[in-house]
């Protein structure tokens, strides 16, 4: 069984993440951009280039927060409940691939 959802930023939709496979604990998504993207763009973008150490997560929990404060959600295809990005998923998107994790 695979799984969609659209990634909404209000009423806008940032993008879809179709599942394609997984590696526990995580969904592996194709991603789409959508006509919000290029408004979130940045900030994922920031987060996929994080490397290196941060031995107090304070560069991670700076980028994160960013994304965070996008007012993100991921609303399922199939009815289930919407998710809040990094309250009840967390989310990294890398290109045209995504990794989910709730």
């Amino acid at each position: 069984m695979t799984a969609t959802w659209w990634l909404m930023q209000g009423e806008s939709a940032v993008g879809e993440l179709r599942q394609y496979g997984v590696d526990q604990p995580v969904f592996l998504c194709h991603f789409t951009p959508g006509p919000g993207w290029e408004t979130v763009r940045a900030q994922f973008e920031a987060w996929s280039a994080l490397r290196g150490q941060d031995p107090d997560g304070s560069r991670t929990a700076q980028v994160i927060r960013s994304i965070m404060d996008l007012g993100l959600r991921l609303v399922p295809t199939d009815d289930s409940p919407s998710m809040a990005l990094f309250t009840e998923c967390i989310l990294r998107i890398d290109g045209h691939t995504a990794r989910l994790r709730y």
